[in-house]
C-alpha cells in the first residue's frame, strides 16, 4: 500500500464543482472513475486540498489517494493522463509517506481572479475572466488590499452558507491587484480561506475601485462580521485555485 500525492490542474467551466455530487461531472468523480477502472472495479476515494465550485478553475490543486498498485510515479501520470478527460491534467505525481494528507498539511493556499476591465467583452475569454467595462481607480483598491493583510475574522466576506466549523479567523499574507492590458488580476495568498471568501473580496473591491466605497471601509466592514452588510459573490469563472504549499 502506498500514498500518492498528485498536483493537477483542470479548466472548470463544464464541471459542476470539485467534490463529487450524484449525477453531476465533477473533478471528484472523474479522477475517481478513472482509478476505479484501474482498480478493477475497486473504489480509491481521493482527497484535494480544498474544494473548488462550479466554473472555478485550478492551474495547482492537490489530491492524494491510497493504492495497493506497484506503480511507478511517472507511470501513473501517464496512465491517469491517458484516461482523464481532456479538461483534467495530472502535472506530477509523488509517492509520499501515508501520514501525509492533501488537506490537513496546507500550510498557505494562493488564489488568483481575472477581470477583463475593458467596453467590450471578449467572447474567447468568457470562461476565464469576469468582464467589468467600468473603470477602476487601481491606487484605491490597492490601499483597500493592505488592510486585508493580517489576521482577521472574515465572517463578513464568507458565505452564509458556509458550513465551516470554529471560528472564522484565517491570516491573509498577501493581498494585491495589477493592472496589465485591460486585465485586473487579483492575487490572494493566505494559511485557508472560506467558502466564497475570495470572490466575495474581489466584489468589495470592485466597489471599492469605483468610488461606492472607501479602502477604510475594509477595517469596519471586518469588524461588523455580518455577510449581509457586502454586495454579491462575484461570479466563479474569472477564479482559479493557483498553487498549494505544505511544509
Amino acid at each position: 500500500m502506498g500514498r500518492f500525492k498528485c498536483t493537477i490542474q483542470y479548466d472548470g467551466t463544464l464541471f459542476n464543482g470539485y467534490q463529487v455530487q450524484p449525477n453531476k461531472r465533477t473533478v471528484q468523480g472523474e479522477i475517481e472513475k478513472v482509478l476505479r477502472k484501474m482498480h478493477k472495479g475497486q473504489d480509491i476515494r481521493i482527497i484535494g486540498a480544498g474544494r473548488t465550485d462550479a466554473g472555478v478553475h485550478a492551474l495547482g490543486q492537490v489530491i492524494h489517494f491510497d493504492s495497493t498498485m506497484e506503480i511507478h510515479e511517472t507511470g501513473w501520470k501517464k496512465a491517469l493522463n491517458a484516461q482523464l478527460p481532456d479538461d483534467i491534467h495530472v502535472l506530477s505525481v509523488e509517492k509520499v509517506h501515508p501520514d501525509f494528507h492533501a488537506r490537513f498539511d496546507v500550510i498557505e493556499k494562493e488564489y488568483h481572479y481575472f477581470i477583463l476591465n475593458q467596453e467590450t467583452p471578449d467572447l474567447f475569454k468568457r470562461n476565464y475572466m469576469y468582464h467589468f467595462p467600468y473603470s477602476l481607480d487601481m491606487e484605491k483598491m490597492q490601499e483597500a488590499c493592505q488592510y486585508l493583510e493580517g489576521t482577521h475574522d472574515f465572517t463578513t466576506f464568507s458565505s452564509s452558507k458556509a458550513t465551516v466549523k470554529g471560528d472564522k479567523v484565517r491570516t491573509i499574507y498577501e493581498a494585491s491587484c495589477k493592472w496589465e492590458d485591460n486585465q485586473v488580476e487579483f492575487i490572494f495568498r493566505g494559511s485557508g480561506f472560506l467558502y466564497n471568501m475570495v470572490r466575495i473580496l474581489v466584489s468589495v473591491l470592485l466597489d471599492i475601485g469605483q468610488g461606492k466605497r472607501e479602502p477604510e471601509d475594509i477595517p469596519i466592514l471586518l469588524e461588523k462580521r455580518d455577510r449581509r452588510v457586502v454586495g454579491k459573490t462575484i461570479d466563479a469563472h474569472g477564479l482559479y485555485m493557483w498553487k498549494v504549499t505544505y511544509g
